[in-house]
């Protein structure tokens, strides 16, 4: 009842500034896994004066944000199918819980610009607590396993590069792999391989994204500091296959590389621990807010 009133009372305050120049700008950042945002208010357009409107003009701010940043949040894609938008849409997620996310962001106390006609806060909302607020399962499912185990050695973590246009499964046509929160893995012979409900639920990230960049740095690995946390400096390599999705999610491997992951238990857990990441090409893991 108390999250119910505090965003009628936003929706309230937002009413009484119907001229009010404000916008929110910034962008998904898929590589950090953030949304980063700046919600900027021009001043004289709510007749607000310095010092004394300063606290109005933050309040206002702070009570817009969650409306400037709710289309960005349902834009989202959630896997290779829908983004939370469609899932609102459906009756699988609510406005509500799109709101207290909103409101999990950090934020930068509102500065003023250097010639004070407006005033600006930065948020900064993590892609892994929304992504962590739509697993409902309680234990995973088990990673597929193989009638047929091959000898395969133990890897850190698993790496698969589709940072190149790759063939669309079912389509005459290729298509640059985009990010979502829960991409599905599939083998060369469409069987799955991973999927969310496999995923261990005290782990929001089924995989993480880079650009190529980060496989080609120093030291003998070759792996950036943030790929190595993620999968150590033993990973399989694997370029993609294909893609797969509505949305072209879903990277495809092959199935011998398939098989090296499923015929022993050590690399199946690979999966379950989310110690995946997939390259993408650099223009696809950085995508603008909309600021209407």
């Amino acid at each position: 009842m108390r999250v119910f009133l505090g965003v009628f009372l936003i929706f309230v305050a937002a009413a009484g500034f119907g001229q009010a120049k404000i916008g929110i700008s910034g962008s998904v950042d898929w590589d950090k896994m953030e949304i980063n945002a700046a919600v900027s208010l021009d001043l004289a357009s709510v007749g607000i004066k310095l010092p004394a409107g300063r606290t109005q003009g933050e309040a206002l701010i702070s009570s817009e944000y969650v409306r400037l940043i709710r289309p960005n949040i349902l834009n989202l894609q959630v896997d290779s199918s829908s983004n939370i938008g469609d899932l609102l849409g459906r009756g699988e997620w609510t406005l509500l819980e799109t709101e207290n996310l909103a409101l999990q962001a950090r934020s930068v106390p509102p500065a003023l610009s250097p010639d004070f006609s407006s005033l600006s806060a930065s948020y900064t909302l993590g892609l892994d607590g929304i992504a962590a607020a739509h697993i409902r399962h309680e234990r995973p499912t088990e990673v597929p396993r193989t009638l047929n185990p091959i000898p395969a050695p133990v890897y850190t973590g698993i790496v698969i590069i589709a940072s190149e246009s790759q063939p669309v499964h079912g389509m005459r046509s290729t298509a640059l792999p985009q990010p979502c929160l829960f991409p599905k893995i599939w083998d060369s012979e469409m069987n799955l391989i991973f999927e969310k409900n496999m995923l261990n639920p005290k782990v929001s990230a089924m995989a993480r994204y880079f650009p190529v960049k980060d496989i080609f740095t120093g030291g003998p690995s070759g792996l950036s500091p943030e790929i190595a946390a993620v999968v150590g400096e033993r990973p399989l390599r694997i370029f993609a296959r294909g893609v797969f999705g509505i949305s072209p999610t879903d990277p495809i491997i092959s199935r011998d590389d398939a098989l090296l992951i499923i015929s022993n238990a050590e690399n199946r857990s690979l999966l379950r621990e989310g110690r995946v990441v997939i390259i993408l090409d650099e223009s696809v893991l950085k995508s603008p807010l909309d600021s209407e």
